[in-house]
């Protein structure tokens, strides 16, 4: 059985960083997409970024995380990441992580089969 937990969601300042996790649990796929989400009280789910594992590595994002989030995948703990740097008070939001075991996914909510928790991010002024 799949399992995604996410962690690493807090409290930060404006222009702050945090790094989200989100370790896998049960996954047998050799290669598969993974990805984050995020989801604002009152607005619908958002995808921020996607990475192939165990594939070519292709990475995409958000016109609105581009240059300011990365995700990256550390294979030996099981472990997806989300870098989030520059914080601005809209990405508060809870995010979750997400995977499916077809590759080169985008970022829409219908491609993905298993989903976290989610973790929750408040950025204040």
């Amino acid at each position: 059985q799949v399992q995604l937990v996410e962690s690493g969601g807090g409290s930060v300042q404006a222009g702050g960083s945090l790094r989200l996790s989100c370790a896998v649990f049960g996954y047998t796929y050799s290669s598969y997409c993974m990805a984050w989400f995020r989801q604002a009280p009152g607005k619908e789910r958002e995808g921020l970024a996607s990475i192939n594992i165990n594939s070519d590595g292709r990475t995409i994002y958000a016109d609105s995380v581009k240059g300011r989030f990365t995700i990256s995948k550390d294979n030996a703990k099981n472990t997806l990441y989300l870098q989030m740097n520059s914080l601005k008070p809209e990405d508060t939001a809870m995010y979750y992580c997400a995977a499916d075991y077809i590759v080169s996914r985008g970022l829409a909510i219908w491609e993905y089969k298993y989903w976290g928790q989610g973790t929750q991010v408040t950025v204040s002024s």
